[in-house]
């Protein structure tokens, strides 16, 4: 199983803060031979008539020396994620949770969104010091 990410606990307390339960911790997932650990597993009740909403989340940082490493590898991971869902758990949405600095500074750069876009990534993104969802971006 890989590390828990450092900021791991802060973005699980924004999603327990925006009425989400923690369900995994992580979510396991076993598809085409490969065994993977997507960070949280939650579920929000919606509503009596509608059923519980379920997401998956997988969570970064962007804190080390190139932010281009590390979105390539959080992209190849959404990815593989997001077609195992699709598999396994296909009535579970899958989000790429990142720190709103990230989002900032680095999102909004022309390849990095064209990328999101896409691949239709789904991203979460969050204060680190509050520990609050700032957006939902799907």
């Amino acid at each position: 199983m890989a590390a828990k990410d450092i900021f791991h606990n802060a973005a699980k307390r924004a999603l327990e803060k925006d009425g989400w339960t923690i369900t995994h911790d992580p979510l396991f997932l076993s598809f085409g031979g490969v065994d993977m650990y997507v960070d949280l597993g939650a579920e929000r009740i919606l509503a009596a008539d509608r059923g519980d909403e379920k997401i998956a989340v997988e969570i970064k940082s962007f804190i080390g020396p190139s932010a281009t490493t590390e979105f390539n590898a959080a992209l190849g991971q959404f990815l593989k994620y997001q077609l195992a869902l699709e598999e396994e758990e296909p009535d579970r949405t899958l989000f790429l949770a990142i720190p709103v600095d990230a989002e900032r500074e680095f999102f909004r750069l022309e390849l990095p969104r064209r990328l999101i876009e896409r691949y239709q990534v789904r991203l979460l993104i969050y204060d680190l010091e509050e520990e609050v969802i700032v957006k939902w971006q799907a």
